[in-house]
């Protein structure tokens, strides 16, 4: 049997070690996905029967480790939120090109791809967040309480929030405009619990929400936009959009403008009636 034939039956080992270098392709697109610290590492292609992948990480300047679901697998990803502990350091990643399990080779080195560096803390990807919309009673003030997105960390059995994670560098931009316009208005808030006060009475608006961390590079700085949702009409009163003194003075204007007309009626009756007499009394008498 040839040395090919004796290289493919599994437990034997491969001859050529030129030979076998090509046998193993290169990952291709090596890329990191993260969103709100959950972190997978992805590339291509599928691998045929002849060979698999391993991936190999550390934090820069460290040793490599291995993610023991990540060893010889026929998958083109791996999972390694849990292995990236410390989330505020840079790490590496390569993708090596090896032999099935059970397969020996005589390569010491095996074709590898590596990643770009990626640290958690700067590079994740923050979701989307969820809130509840409640206007006061008085229609003078809208509150929008924002559920801060979970992360895929964990800390003494509790699961974090990006709140927990970021702490005092986590915004929210809110992006609002009436239901009735298409103009936007920007408001920035430290806080998850956001007041908005200068909207108008009994006016339906709407709103989306993303995360907005500063800290960040640019590209890195907004999270992904809520969904739309937008406040209630309850019709509203006059009274509501307009305060007493605003309505009294129209109701004042408004007397003043009748009143104004119905002294100009009597005016002109009165004076139509006296030109009348005038006349009678300016008319001579007729001669019989």
């Amino acid at each position: 049997m040839n040395n090919r034939n004796r290289g493919k039956s599994p437990g034997c080992s491969y001859g050529n070690p030129f030979h076998l270098a090509d046998s193993f392709p290169k990952a291709q697109n090596v890329t990191w996905i993260s969103t709100n610290f959950k972190t997978l590492l992805k590339w291509e292609p599928k691998p045929t029967a002849d060979y698999t992948y391993t991936v190999e990480f550390s934090p820069l300047g460290k040793d490599r480790q291995r993610n023991p679901h990540c060893i010889r697998t026929t998958e083109t990803m791996c999972d390694l939120t849990n292995s990236l502990s410390d989330v505020k350091a840079t790490y590496s990643a390569d993708v090596r090109s090896e032999p099935p399990r059970g397969v020996n080779s005589d390569l010491i080195e095996f074709p590898y791809t590596s990643s770009e560096r990626f640290c958690p803390y700067k590079d994740t990807d923050i979701g989307k967040p969820d809130f509840k919309i409640e206007v006061s009673k008085d229609k003078r003030k809208t509150t929008l309480y924002v559920s801060d997105p979970l992360t895929a960390l964990f800390e003494n059995g509790r699961q974090l929030s990006i709140r927990d994670v970021f702490a005092d560098e986590l915004q929210y931009k809110v992006l609002y405009w009436r239901a009735t316009s298409t103009g936007k208005k920007v408001h920035l808030s430290k806080s998850s619990e956001i007041e908005l006060t200068r909207l108008d009475r009994g006016e339906s608006y709407c709103f989306t929400v993303q995360a907005y961390i500063p800290t960040r590079s640019i590209s890195k700085q907004l999270g992904d936009p809520s969904h739309v949702k937008c406040s209630q009409n309850d019709n509203p009163s006059i009274f509501d959009k307009y305060s007493v003194g605003v309505i009294v003075g129209g109701i004042f204007l408004i007397l003043l403008f009748v009143g104004g007309v119905i002294a100009a009626i009597v005016f002109c009756c009165k004076r139509k009636r006296r030109d009348e007499k005038t006349g009678k009394e300016g008319t001579p008498l007729q001669s019989v």
